[in-house]
């Protein structure tokens, strides 16, 4: 180490605690500004390589041979390993990659990424957009309930999406979809899952070029809301019947893991639940669109506990009005699409909880800090915030500031 450091004096000129403090600096920046899920990886893709070259080419020139050899290999290995770090995170969900500090604020006004062309079924449209999926590389897929398929956007291309399912009118043949109201994309196939709700189904569409066809996976199921844990068991509600099962892939009766007690608003019932997320314990949330609540449903429980809302509907803080979607980062703080308040909600869990307005909240409308009916929601890996606005026909992103 004590070479490292005079190597690195003498080629920069300056005493090492400078350099050590110019370096430091350079990690609380990188941290604070979102970025420190990658870090570990370009501690050892970077840093690593560059302390270990220097150590080499200080080898006396006797080892020359050695010293390239040993150059080689060193960058040869980090690479592999950065090839598998990088397929090993890609194969994670976004959520579990997500790390919003406790007192995060958003712009007020969102972006357009996606729609806000009037309703239609250009490329450059959407008719209803329900649920969304924000990919690692910030593309997003939509489920476009009005127009009957499945809308993808790349980052940065605002223009125009791509029919990625459906989108040859409603039907139930395997290459149409009738009203998809939620998608999510299976990373270790890289497929879509899709809820092809009045088709009562749930079906795979892979993501390679040329696929004109879908797989039916679950039938015989009123499904709004899909969800996948880490061992990629698929969580499915049916609105029916207002209970909540879990899926291996070719099992079609699945496991009960909340509600199935009747229509109602008891700790053990749900009344249409609707949209799902699963946190690395398997505990489910749901958004019980009709009671105005949104439960958490630990692994195995037999009833549910009230995370959100549950006071009636109306539009107090502590209140919700039909919630729609919803996400938990990694410090278990809830976001939700208060859908009738026109608004996204955050509400802190413990002892101290602390309910929010993060965005939207300012009557019904279409301006950039208004909501028409928002419905689903997630974030990208940075923190930013995408919803879909179904009455407006668009899909925003508020930037975390």
């Amino acid at each position: 180490m004590k070479s490292c450091w005079s190597f690195l004096e003498r080629k920069t000129k300056l005493k090492r605690e400078n350099i050590a403090l110019g370096m430091l600096g350079f990690l609380i920046i990188y941290l604070a500004f979102g970025w420190g899920n990658d870090f570990v990886c370009d501690l050892t893709g970077f840093l690593y390589p560059v302390y270990a070259s220097m150590l080499v080419i200080e080898m006396p020139e006797t080892f020359s041979k050695a010293k390239w050899s040993i150059y080689w290999i060193i960058y040869a290995s980090l690479g592999l390993a950065e090839y598998f770090r990088y397929a090993f995170t890609r194969s994670l969900p976004l959520y579990w990659l997500v790390n919003i500090p406790a007192n995060a604020t958003w712009a007020q006004n969102g972006v357009i990424i996606a729609g806000g062309n009037g309703y239609g079924n250009a490329t450059n449209q959407l008719k209803e957009p329900f649920g969304l999926f924000v990919d690692n590389d910030q593309t997003v897929v939509i489920a476009d309930y009005g127009n009957y398929r499945i809308m993808q956007w790349k980052n940065g291309d605002t223009t125009n999406g791509e029919i990625v399912a459906g989108g040859k009118g409603q039907g139930n043949g395997l290459h149409q979809l009738n009203c998809s109201t939620d998608v999510l994309i299976d990373k270790e196939t890289d497929s879509l899952i899709i809820c092809d709700r009045w088709n009562r189904r749930v079906v795979r569409w892979f993501r390679r070029s040329g696929t004109t066809q879908g797989e039916i996976l679950i039938d015989n199921i009123q499904c709004y809301g899909v969800a996948m844990d880490e061992q990629r068991y698929l969580y499915v509600s049916d609105d029916e019947i207002h209970e909540v099962r879990r899926y291996q892939f070719g099992e079609k009766n699945g496991t009960l893991v909340a509600g199935g007690n009747g229509q109602g608003d008891g700790l053990n019932q749900l009344n249409v639940p609707a949209y799902l997320f699963l946190d690395r314990q398997q505990n489910v949330y749901v958004s019980d669109y009709n009671n105005n609540r949104v439960m958490k449903w630990n692994k195995g429980a037999t009833e549910g506990i009230v995370v959100a809302g549950g006071q009636g509907e109306g539009n107090d803080l502590t209140q919700l009005s039909r919630p729609n979607g919803l996400f938990v980062d990694t410090l278990g703080t809830l976001y939700v699409a208060d859908s009738r308040n026109h608004r996204v909600m955050r509400w802190t869990q413990g002892d101290k909880k602390q309910i929010t307005v993060i965005v939207g909240g300012n009557g019904q409308g279409a301006g950039a800090n208004q909501f028409n009916g928002p419905c689903g929601l997630s974030f990208d890996r940075q923190g930013n915030l995408y919803v879909a606005d179904y009455g407006n026909t668009r899909v925003q992103r508020f930037f975390i500031e």
